[in-house]
């Protein structure tokens, strides 16, 4: 049955504004950090599994990265393991890691390569152990009071930050029809497996691949201003002004300080959207009022 003209006109006028988008970023490498309620309500999973299709579709090359705290924690508690967190983070001992790499590399991270091939694509699953493309070192996490000569240093165990990428690896799948789809599980000099967030993998993989852009899917509409406006456009200098105000705060900031430090270091943007309206991605990239905040340099402003 044809579409009413009045939805046929809509249709057109969507693929329209979509053009200069397409024309630019063919081609263009996408990094997408994968998480929050897109991961969870079954209609926002098959719609961010159809826009990667989609996006590799027509050239351009998307790459995913996931997080998965809340299926670590509910398996932990299955098991009776006792989850602990220091700053924020997991205390991840080689207990936990069994743990977290089971899920993580196998149940969170298959999941995501079925339903992007059960929409037509080509995914494949890694991890950083794979063709060693996450080399990790121990995080040290230090925790200092006033009364405190000096810092003190924690151990959390297993949690790790990115050390060096192995770009082989992914120039080689983003050279094909695969979708690689990356569990943030990095491997020490000794062998040991590292937890590492998510957020920071996605922005560490688009630095050294220079990605085109970096888009981190939030349960939040996006940064908002102190009357609760959403802001939809930010130079890195404007998004620095709102940390020293205290804008930003809190659990944002160490999203917000990875989407800088990507910027700052050559990707063209970073995206911070809202992975709670389907088909979010391709909302951002593809239309001109899109779905969350954009950060650029001000230079490389489009």
């Amino acid at each position: 049955m044809p579409l009413p003209r009045k939805a046929a006109m809509h249709t057109a006028q969507i693929l329209s504004e979509a053009l200069p988008y397409l024309q630019r970023f063919v081609g263009k490498t996408i990094v997408v950090k994968y998480g929050g309620n897109a991961m969870i309500d079954e209609e926002l999973k098959n719609s961010f599994a159809r826009d990667m299709v989609m996006l590799k579709l027509i050239g351009i090359n998307p790459i995913v990265v996931h997080g998965g705290g809340p299926q670590i924690g509910e398996l932990l508690d299955k098991l009776n393991i006792e989850s602990r967190f220091i700053n924020g983070m997991r205390v991840t001992t080689s207990e936990t890691m069994d743990v977290v790499e089971m899920v993580l590399g196998g149940l969170v991270n298959k999941d995501i390569v079925n339903l992007i091939n059960q929409n037509g694509g080509k995914a494949l699953g890694l991890t950083g152990k794979d063709g060693q493309l996450l080399h990790a070192k121990k995080l040290k996490v230090s925790h200092n009071t006033p009364d405190m000569q000096q810092p003190e240093i924690i151990d959390i165990g297993h949690v790790g930050e990115v050390a060096h990428i192995n770009t082989q690896v992914l120039d080689m799948l983003t050279q094909s029809d695969f979708i690689p789809v990356i569990a943030p599980i990095g491997v020490g000099e000794d062998g040991a497996s590292y937890n590492i967030n998510a957020d920071l993998v996605a922005g560490k993989v688009a630095e050294v691949l220079q990605a085109e852009k970096l888009i981190l899917l939030t349960n939040i509409a996006g940064l908002m201003d102190k009357e609760g406006k959403i802001l939809t456009g930010l130079t890195t200098e404007q998004v620095d002004a709102l940390i020293a105000d205290g804008t930003i705060y809190g659990g944002m900031l160490p999203k917000i300080q990875c989407a800088l430090d990507a910027v700052h270091a050559g990707v063209t943007s970073a995206h911070i959207i809202d992975g709670r309206v389907s088909h979010s991605t391709l909302l951002e990239l593809f239309t001109d009022e899109g779905v969350g905040t954009l950060i650029t340099n001000a230079r490389n402003s489009f």
